[in-house]
């Protein structure tokens, strides 16, 4: 933990920090807080990406969460994340609880008027096959 973090008042906690973040963060880019709810089991968007970063936080269950180029990875209540946005397809999103609900909250930096997210055709995900990371 840095020096700056090293003496919060009680209850608060810096939970990660991400200094490159800002570089990322597209001129004149509004911040947007998104919540997303999955309901048991939910497969989440299809793949998709996002017209900035965001950072978020698990704050109920568990995301099955696979960006282009990273392994998928389980992230649970109390993890943080953080996805580039841009040209990086975010492959999953998924509740990994079959029987319970999973809910995360973003901060998007994303141009004024853009979209949430935008979906990948099925022929660009064939060309960028190779950027995959290959499930076990």
């Amino acid at each position: 933990m840095s020096a700056e973090h090293a003496h919060q008042p009680p209850g608060v906690e810096v939970i990660t920090t991400l200094p490159e973040a800002a570089a990322r963060i597209p001129a004149g880019a509004e911040a947007r807080t998104i919540r997303v709810t999955l309901p048991p089991g939910d497969p989440g968007a299809p793949p998709h990406r996002h017209p900035g970063p965001l950072f978020g936080y698990v704050t109920q269950g568990e995301i099955l969460f696979e960006l282009e180029g990273q392994p998928p990875r389980v992230l649970k209540a109390g993890d943080a994340l953080f996805e580039p946005g841009g040209d990086v397809i975010h492959y999953q999103g998924a509740n990994n609880l079959p029987d319970a609900q999973s809910q995360l909250v973003v901060t998007m930096f994303a141009p004024p008027g853009t979209p949430v997210l935008t979906v990948v055709g099925a022929e660009e995900l064939a060309e960028r096959r190779h950027l995959r990371v290959a499930q076990p």
